[in-house]
């Protein structure tokens, strides 16, 4: 199918051999925990991916890292949304680039992620809406020369694989407490993992909880975003959640991708039925290239992250169509002959799972149709 052609020939520029690399392994492994596939993802320089070329970085623009989510899905579910999450918090910290250079922050740390191909958990909140994706998840105590930091996060991909740990924490202060983003080393005493995530469905990605317990964390790592007049927080805030939404759909249409790809191969149905399973399927890329459009137009605004949403759920509905057609298409001889048709269909409908929710999203939305700024919660 050329756009998932395409989708590969991205990938493969900006990850050389990494599909191949996948490919060699059966599926069912690569959604195991203990998958070799965040191994594979290091290897091919995947960290790097969306940190600009001026930080070392792969440069890879909204529209590239779409491409690049996508053609990963479509060979491991699992590794597409737990390196989501990966990219998800480096695009946030590198939006936060100016300030953390001004800050006297250890800045070796963000050089390393994409010189050494570090990889990075997200300790935010996620797009969670009622919070906002830097609002706090930790907590923090002052101590000689830093902070003694506890809290949890779960479920939190790359548990067992990540280097670094991003996360939102409230610091103390005289009239109250302020927002800081901290970079906690993997190896900082008092950060330890525990099992959570209990489902076969991406096991693969490690979505596991990560804890820290009085964990004392550098002044050097703290960043505290600068709140100005014209509301930058806010705009930093919008940033991250429709590149959070943009990726983490990218990486289901990666996985429904696969399966129309699969009916396509067997040369099944009707012209009429194919060309409606095409068309399904494509209108949900279609969708999210005008998210990408706008990341990469710099529109990320209260409009922009509306349009976003309304994006996210009209391709998860034609997403959830596909698939059932190609299913249906490759019949029922595919299903119980490969548990990777079964694997893909099941996962596939995940997206529905991820913040916000339709039901928390509905009326919020209807007053910006009337005019008013989206304010989720």
């Amino acid at each position: 199918m050329r756009s998932t052609q395409r989708a590969a020939e991205v990938c493969e520029a900006f990850l050389p051999g990494l599909l191949g690399k996948l490919a060699d392994v059966p599926m069912a492994e690569l959604e195991a925990p203990g998958s070799p596939a965040i191994a594979h993802f290091k290897a091919c320089g995947g960290p790097a991916l969306v940190i600009p070329r001026a930080y070392q970085g792969a440069g890879a623009t909204p529209m590239e890292a779409l491409s690049v989510v996508r053609a990963i899905a479509a060979l491991s579910p699992s590794l597409a949304v737990g390196t989501t999450m990966h990219h998800f918090s480096v695009a946030t910290l590198f939006t936060l680039a100016d300030s953390i250079q001004s800050s006297g922050m250890e800045w070796a740390l963000l050089e390393g992620i994409a010189e050494q191909g570090l990889l990075v958990s997200s300790g935010f909140a996620e797009g969670r809406p009622g919070q906002g994706i830097l609002s706090p998840t930790m907590t923090a105590a002052k101590a000689d020369g830093g902070y003694r930091v506890s809290g949890s996060k779960k479920p939190c991909s790359l548990a067992h694989s990540m280097d670094l740990l991003t996360a939102s924490v409230a610091l103390p202060t005289d009239s109250g407490t302020e927002m800081a983003v901290l970079l906690v080393p993997r190896a900082t005493p008092g950060l330890t993992v525990h099992p959570f995530w209990k489902s076969w469905a991406l096991a693969g990605a490690e979505s596991d909880e990560v804890r820290l317990t009085d964990a004392f964390v550098d002044e050097q790592l703290v960043v505290r975003p600068e709140l100005g007049d014209t509301g930058e927080l806010d705009e930093l805030q919008t940033v991250g959640f429709i590149w959070f939404e943009l990726l983490i759909s990218a990486s289901y249409l990666g996985m429904a991708g696969a399966l129309v790809d699969r009916a396509h191969a067997s040369g099944r149905g009707s012209t009429g039925d194919r060309a409606e399973l095409f068309t399904t399927y494509e209108s949900a890329g279609l969708l999210l290239e005008g998210v990408a459009r706008m990341l990469g137009d710099r529109e990320h605004a209260n409009e922009a992250l509306a349009k976003t949403l309304v994006a996210r759920y009209a391709a998860q509905d034609a997403l959830g169509r596909a698939v059932r057609l190609a299913v249906e298409m490759l019949g029922g001889m595919a299903f119980v002959g490969s548990s990777d048709v079964a694997y893909l269909a099941a996962v596939s409908h995940g997206l529905s799972f991820h913040p916000p929710s339709r039901a928390s999203f509905a009326a919020p939305y209807l007053d910006h149709v009337d005019g008013r700024p989206l304010r989720l919660s």
